[in-house]
């Protein structure tokens, strides 16, 4: 009766046994595990190369666009420099033309004699305007009220007029003058002067607007 029971028992325990899943099958029914995912080192490369030349394109797209406008800026300011819009320095027949209109006005206002005052006071009337023509009225009573007298006669020779700005309708200009005094009974002396004159076109005939001594 007992040897059947352990016979029994010793069936059983061999099942168990032969039932045991061994670690080398359980192992392999377990997924294995998935190898590590690697970086191309090429591919990266590739793609970094192929970025550079968009890089530079773009860089130089920028460069050609700054430079253009830079070119630009410098061409506008040389075309509206006061060099390039002064004709004193590009038409000669115009600075000519002022040139020789404010010397013979010169001549006419600054010379003078006893016996004929009322000829320049007339030639000052059309040649001077606005400030200058002011000054030589306020002044000319002194002169004419000298002249007659001491029989002064004034004579004045421009030696040299050069037109420092012009434009179409005005002008600058330096004017250096010889002055001929002559006292009657006395000695004629001389005297130079220097002037800066501006000057305005009106109605085709250039008219002198201010005179300042320098």
């Amino acid at each position: 009766m007992n040897t059947d029971v352990e016979e029994n028992e010793d069936t059983e325990t061999a099942k168990a046994a032969d039932e045991k899943p061994e670690p080398a099958r359980e192992a392999a029914k377990e997924p294995a595990p998935e190898a590590p995912e690697q970086t191309d080192d090429n591919d990266n490369g590739a793609r970094r190369e192929r970025r550079w030349p968009r890089v530079l394109a773009g860089v130089l797209v920028v460069a050609l666009l700054a430079a253009g406008a830079v070119m630009y800026a410098a061409g506008r300011q040389l075309r509206d420099t006061p060099a390039t819009s002064n004709r004193a320095l590009t038409d000669s027949a115009a600075t000519a033309q002022v040139a020789g209109e404010v010397t013979n006005a010169l001549g006419k206002v600054f010379s003078y004699s006893p016996d004929d005052t009322a000829a320049t006071k007339a030639s000052a009337q059309k040649l001077l305007a606005g400030k200058a023509l002011q000054q030589y009225a306020a002044l000319f009573g002194q002169v004419e009220k000298q002249s007659a007298d001491q029989k002064l006669t004034l004579t004045t020779h421009v030696v040299r007029a050069g037109v420092t700005r012009l434009t179409p309708d005005s002008a600058h200009l330096l004017v250096f003058l010889d002055q001929v005094y002559e006292r009657k009974g006395k000695a004629a002396s001389k005297a130079a002067a220097q002037l800066s004159v501006t000057a305005q076109l009106r109605e085709g005939h250039w008219t002198i607007v201010e005179i300042t001594s320098r």
